[in-house]
């Protein structure tokens, strides 16, 4: 039986959100506590909360919505790479990546966004070079551990583009902190 990891951060009205988007909330609507015979609730948020997959609808223009989006791409083998050290707002490149890739599915760890309460701009991301060289060894999706795959304040989104161009499905916000590199 494969290990199964959460590698999702918790979902609070504390998890960090891009500036300007919607921050977690929860209204209670019943509860046992007030003595009612059901828990009824409801959240309003983004839907680029802690982690997600970005739909290719998210960055093209007449893409697929997430709803198309073959499940497939999610589940199965995959391989943690950690890729520490390097500057603030660095993007990752291939030169970056010290082992060979041995799964469909891969994970980058590089550590600049710690703590996912607290926003800041100057996280690492990825480079459009490292999706296309993912995408010639049979990579079909990529994952990070930051809100974005592209710098915060980068209106162009190439490494977005990049997926699409490969259709490489996507996670973003991961957290890897707590797993080793390695095959899962």
């Amino acid at each position: 039986m494969p290990k199964i990891l959460d590698i999702s951060p918790k979902i609070s009205k504390d998890l960090a959100v891009y500036p300007g988007d919607q921050p977690f909330s929860r209204q209670v609507a019943m509860s046992f506590e007030k003595g009612q015979h059901l828990e009824l609730s409801n959240i309003t948020t983004t839907l680029h909360i802690g982690a997600h997959a970005d739909a290719p609808s998210h960055y093209g223009e007449g893409a697929t919505g997430i709803d198309q989006a073959p499940l497939g791409s999610y589940i199965g083998p995959c391989q943690v790479i950690h890729v520490m050290g390097l500057g603030p707002e660095e993007r990752v490149y291939s030169r970056h990546v010290a082992v060979e890739i041995t799964a469909p599915r891969v994970l980058i760890a590089t550590g600049s966004f710690e703590n996912q309460n607290q926003w800041h701009d100057d996280f690492n991301s990825l480079s459009p070079e490292l999706i296309e060289w993912l995408d010639s060894k049979g990579v079909r999706l990529v994952g990070i551990d930051t809100p974005s795959v592209d710098p915060a304040q980068d209106k162009e989104l190439p490494s977005h583009q990049a997926l699409l161009k490969t259709k490489m499905a996507v996670l973003e916000g991961l957290a890897l902190s707590h797993v080793a590199n390695g095959e899962y």
